[in-house]
């Protein structure tokens, strides 16, 4: 791999948390393939394309199939291996680890940039996205999906039934997943990596978490942050952090799932 700077995030994605989005490539697909669109719309037919943070690479060969080219770029391993056995027959992709931050991409090498919700852990997000820049010709356009403040959600509903045992595990709005959660940062941000024409729009999907209670429980318990904080309780208040967990989930089970109204901010923007 390339140059680390972001090394507490290339850990953790190297570790348990890109194995497990690895192991369970298709649930979070279910859970966040809904927003696919919003960037999907974004890519022509001549572009070439870079996925920012591509996981398990689904957006990245959806991309494909609509561009001349498409590169996903991410810090994980374990989730490259994925991205790379499932586009094993797509002709036109290809994907490397590195860390955005430094990557060392060709200057102005693609027409678009994207990412779903694979831009909010840089370390230092105006290098990370004036990297980004610099890889886009002149007039390049830059698309993602970040997460929204989880204030009056579905998902921080669900995240909020645990907070008399466990801390939020998305963090304080402006951190971790929710570190693009105010427009104005994000704004501030990508105008001083050097973007124009900076836009957020709010939009929604509805997002899968399991077949039913127990199971979208069991999911949510195992992701990442979750578990962390679940491991550092004691026995008896980590049981009842996933009673209340299951209990929030109960009004969004349906005959089929588990499905969850997810808000997101599609931000858009040109090299200028």
């Amino acid at each position: 791999m390339t140059g680390i700077v972001n090394t507490a995030q290339a850990e953790a994605w190297n570790g348990y948390e890109g194995e497990h989005w690895a192991a369970h490539a298709d649930r979070y697909d279910a859970v966040n393939s809904g927003f696919n669109e919003h960037l999907l719309a974004q890519v022509g037919s001549d572009d070439r394309v870079l996925d920012i943070g591509c996981g398990n690479g689904q957006l990245t060969r959806l991309a494909a199939a609509r561009a001349r080219f498409a590169l996903g770029v991410d810090l994980s391993g374990p989730m490259l291996a994925t991205a790379r056995a499932r586009a094993a027959e797509v002709p036109n992709v290809a994907f490397e680890q590195g860390d955005v931050q430094v990557h060392p991409f060709p200057e102005g090498g693609f027409d678009l940039a994207v990412s779903r919700f694979g831009v909010m852990f840089f370390a230092d997000p105006v290098a990370a996205f004036g990297n980004v820049r610099r890889a886009l010709r002149p007039g390049g356009r830059l698309a993602f999906l970040c997460m929204t403040a989880l204030a009056g959600t579905d998902l921080g509903r669900v995240f909020g039934a645990m907070a008399d045992y466990l801390p939020q595990p998305t963090g304080p709005d402006g951190s971790g997943p929710t570190s693009f959660a105010d427009p104005e940062r994000t704004r501030a941000v990508l105008t001083e990596a050097g973007f124009e024409d900076v836009a957020c729009t709010h939009v929604e999907a509805d997002q899968i978490w399991g077949r039913d209670v127990p199971d979208a429980a069991r999911f949510i318990a195992d992701w990442g942050p979750v578990r962390h904080h679940l491991g550092m309780v004691d026995t008896a208040t980590a049981t009842k952090a996933t009673e209340a967990l299951a209990a929030a989930l109960e009004p969004f089970a349906g005959p089929e799932a588990v499905s969850l109204r997810g808000t997101a901010w599609l931000v858009t923007g040109r090299r200028s």
